[in-house]
């Protein structure tokens, strides 16, 4: 059987939400989603979805992310079918948008889109068209201790380039007293050490 697919408020890492080709019967839907905190209190809400929604059945797929991001491309791109809901972020979401991988999200008339932060919509579309829709944003920041860049004599521009980081980093950096210069995500993966690359 077909069905058609069915927009759910999902992740963006982004944080985002995208929909695929139809798969499995008529009343249920399979959401492929990371597992991180925030997707699973998601997983909470399915039942008020259901009991609003009697005729739908939600079946959850939950990943690592770097499991997620393989299998929902591999499976968007050939049309594979397996899920009709996805995470994504906003890497892939302007991609896919723009191949047509996307269903493009149209809100209800009273829902103000422009409510999203401007960054977050606009990374979430292309062409002008949404194509996902926040559970939540993220973004990256650069922190330091001020006395330890005070002490290596660093200063700091409000928006400093990733060579202005490396060479603070490399001025703060005294192993020998157990104090180095950057700290970053070690984990390999776009959605764990790569991520702070596009947000």
């Amino acid at each position: 059987m077909t069905r058609n697919p069915f927009p759910v408020l999902g992740l963006a890492l982004a944080v985002s939400l995208a929909v695929s080709a139809p798969a499995a019967n008529a009343t249920d839907i399979v959401v492929a989603t990371v597992n991180n905190g925030h997707m699973i209190e998601m997983q909470k809400l399915t039942h008020f979805f259901e009991q609003a929604n009697p005729d739908i059945h939600v079946k959850w797929v939950t990943l690592e992310e770097g499991v997620l991001r393989q299998r929902a491309t591999t499976d968007i791109a050939t049309q594979g079918g397996q899920f009709d809901v996805m995470t994504i972020g906003m890497l892939e979401t302007p991609i896919w948008g723009k191949k047509g991988w996307l269903q493009e999200i149209k809100p209800d008339a009273s829902y103000d889109v422009d409510d999203l932060l401007p960054a977050i919509r606009n990374g979430l579309s292309s062409g002008g068209k949404l194509y996902a829709a926040p559970f939540y944003g993220e973004s990256s920041m650069l922190m330091y201790r001020k006395d330890l860049a005070d002490k290596a004599g660093v200063k700091f521009a409000n928006r400093p380039t990733w060579d202005q980081v490396r060479d603070a980093a490399a001025k703060m950096n005294d192993p020998k007293n157990g104090v180095y210069g950057i700290c970053l995500r070690g984990k390999p993966g776009w959605g764990d050490n790569m991520a702070f690359l596009t947000t």
